[in-house]
């Protein structure tokens, strides 16, 4: 059984925007993110190159609403098997962006969705990944641990 956003993929996606935007920034030029990875657009790193624009600020914001919709649909709808709502499907979204969908799908969390227990206690995984590798030492990103509470609230409907 595959799982569904209740209220729909595409609201969950207008509520997740605002907050990858917010937490990665728009950059269409090409920059070098907190451990050294090419990235541009919102927190996009297929084919960016530092110094270099690819796309306007607009084109930016689209393909990264087209991301987080991928995400879903491609992605954790297809190991999400149990329903969620809105609010934890855009937190889910946002999160798999930033974690990547393999990394999602093969956490302690999506397990805890699957077997069925409480948001109130999934939704608190989201918290456990803040850190990032860089040259072989694992560091906590600030920036990170607010963003894993954001989400975290989101997913427990805390938003507005």
């Amino acid at each position: 059984m595959k799982g569904k956003i209740i209220g729909g993929t595409l609201a969950a996606v207008v509520i997740a925007s605002p907050m990858g935007a917010y937490y990665e920034g728009v950059f269409p030029v090409g920059y070098a993110d907190p451990v050294g990875i090419p990235t541009d657009c919102v927190g996009d790193t297929h084919g960016a190159k530092v110094g270099v624009q690819r796309f306007t600020f607009e084109e930016c914001l689209r393909r990264y609403d087209e991301r987080l919709q991928a995400n879903w649909d491609n992605g954790l709808a297809n190991c999400i098997q149990q329903d969620v709502t809105v609010t934890q499907g855009a937190a889910l979204i946002s999160f798999a962006d930033n974690a990547g969908i393999g990394a999602t799908c093969g956490s302690t969390m999506v397990r805890m969705i699957n077997a069925g227990v409480s948001a109130d206690t999934w939704c608190q995984q989201m918290k456990r990944w803040t850190k990032a590798r860089l040259v072989g030492v694992t560091i906590e990103l600030p920036g990170l641990v607010k963003r894993r509470a954001a989400e975290t609230n989101m997913c427990l409907g805390r938003i507005g």
